[in-house]
C-alpha cells in the first residue's frame, strides 16, 4: 500500500433500505480503489434505529469522534414505524441531524438531473423536463428545525400546544449564500433565492442579506427571488428556468422532494451536505440519498441503489477530487439504465424490474466497460 492515496471513509448504513443500498454502493468503492489505485480504509457504525436498538440513543458520541476524523462520510436512510412510539427526543432522525450540527455541515446539495433513459418514467412532459439540470442548496443547520425556543406543552384547560421558531442570523444565511453563488459561477450564473418574505419576517430577512451579498460580491451572478409557494408550482411547470436554488431548511426538504420527481423517481437522487472547505476539499462531509429508509418494502432486495451509488460520485468529486473517477460512476449509472436496467420503482407496466444486487451488478458492469473503452484510447 506505499505510495498510494489514502482517504477515511465512515460508513452508516442505517435503517430499512439502508444497508441493502449503501452493500451496493461499497461495491463501487471497492471498484474505485482498485481503478484508481487509492485505498479507501472504511469504518462502520450504527446509527439511527439500528443505533438506538444496540445503544438505547440515535448516534453514539463514539461515532461522532470517527465522523470528525474520516475524509466524508457515507450516510443510508434511517428511521421507521417501529421507533415511532419511542418518544421525539429518541427519534432515529436526530442521528443525521446531529452529524450536520457536530460537524458544522450547513449546505445540502441537493442535485436534480434528469437522464434521458429515464424522460419517460416521470409523470411530467417529456418536453418540460428533457435536459433538465438544476441545484438546490439547502441550508440544513438552522430555521424550523433547529430553532429556539421549541417544545409540547399542556396547556391550563388540558389542550397540547407544539411549537417550533423558524429563525436565521446574517451569518447563517450568508454561508449558504455563499455555496450557492460559487457554484453557480461554474454553471448558468443564475441563483434563486426562496423564501415566504411576505409573510415571514425570517423570510424577510433572508431576502435582504441575500440581496446585499449578491450587490456587494456577486454582482456577475443574476439574482432572482420567488416565494416558496411559487417555486412549487414553477418546479412543476417550467422546471429549466432554474439554474441553482437556494433556500431554508424546511423549504429545502420539501422542494427536492417535490424535485425529485421529475427525474421519475425518489430513488435517483443523492446529496451531499458540505461545510467550510479545507483548501480545495470538502472534509470531512456527509454523503447521502435524499430519500427515506422505505420500511414497506426494507429487506425485499427491491431498492433503487441508484441514489446512494451516485451520492458516492458526489464523494468523490466533493472530498477526494478525483473528478475523472465520479464522471466515471455517473456515465456508468446513465449507460445502466440506457441498456435497460431498472428496479422496481423506475419499471414501466410489463417491464423487467431488477434487484438491488442486480442494479449494482449492471452499474459495475457498465463501469468495467467504460473504463476498457478509455484504456483503449489513452
Amino acid at each position: 500500500m506505499i505510495g498510494k492515496q489514502q482517504f477515511r471513509l465512515l460508513v452508516l448504513p442505517g435503517d430499512g433500505i439502508g444497508p441493502e443500498v449503501m452493500r451496493e454502493a461499497l461495491r463501487v468503492v471497492e471498484w474505485i480503489g482498485q481503478y484508481a489505485e487509492v485505498e479507501f480504509t472504511i469504518r462502520h457504525a450504527l446509527a439511527g434505529g439500528a443505533a438506538i436498538d444496540a445503544y438505547g440513543t440515535p448516534m453514539l458520541d463514539e461515532t461522532i469522534e470517527q465522523a470528525m476524523h474520516a475524509d466524508a462520510v457515507l450516510f443510508g436512510a434511517v428511521g421507521g414505524p417501529r421507533w415511532e412510539k419511542l418518544g421525539f427526543d429518541l427519534r432515529p432522525e436526530l442521528a443525521i441531524l446531529r452529524l450536520r450540527r457536530e460537524l458544522s455541515l450547513f449546505a445540502n446539495l441537493r442535485p436534480v438531473t434528469v437522464f434521458d433513459p429515464l424522460i419517460e418514467a416521470s409523470t411530467i412532459k417529456p418536453e418540460v423536463i428533457r435536459n433538465l439540470d438544476l441545484m438546490i442548496v439547502r441550508e440544513c443547520m438552522g430555521g424550523l428545525y433547529f430553532g429556539e425556543p421549541r417544545g409540547i406543552e399542556t396547556m391550563q384547560d388540558g389542550q397540547m400546544r407544539g411549537f417550533n421558531t423558524e429563525t436565521y442570523s446574517t451569518v447563517e444565511i450568508e454561508r449558504v449564500a455563499r455555496v450557492a453563488f460559487d457554484l453557480a459561477r461554474h454553471r448558468r450564473r443564475v441563483v434563486c433565492s426562496v423564501e415566504k418574505a411576505n409573510v415571514t419576517e425570517s423570510g424577510l430577512v433572508w431576502r435582504q442579506v441575500i440581496s446585499k451579498l449578491h450587490e456587494r460580491d456577486y454582482a456577475d451572478v443574476e439574482l432572482r427571488h420567488m416565494y416558496a409557494d411559487n417555486c412549487a408550482m414553477q418546479l412543476v411547470r417550467n422546471p429549466k428556468q432554474f439554474d441553482v436554488i437556494v433556500t431554508g431548511n424546511i423549504f429545502g426538504d420539501i422542494l427536492s422532494d417535490l424535485a425529485s420527481m421529475l427525474t421519475g423517481s425518489l430513488g435517483m437522487l443523492p446529496s451531499a451536505t458540505i461545510g467550510v472547505p479545507r483548501g480545495d476539499r470538502f472534509v470531512p462531509a456527509v454523503y447521502e440519498p435524499i430519500h427515506g429508509s422505505a420500511p414497506d418494502i426494507a429487506g425485499r432486495g427491491i431498492a433503487n441503489p441508484m441514489a446512494q451509488i451516485l451520492s458516492v460520485a458526489m464523494m468523490l468529486r466533493l472530498s477526494f477530487r478525483m473528478e475523472r473517477e465520479a464522471t466515471l460512476v455517473e456515465q456508468a449509472c446513465i449507460a445502466a439504465l440506457a441498456a435497460g436496467a431498472r428496479t422496481a420503482d423506475l419499471a414501466a407496466a410489463g417491464e423487467k424490474a431488477l434487484s438491488t444486487w442486480e442494479m449494482g451488478d449492471a452499474v459495475l458492469h457498465q463501469l468495467e466497460e467504460t473504463a476498457g473503452k478509455r484504456q483503449l484510447t489513452a
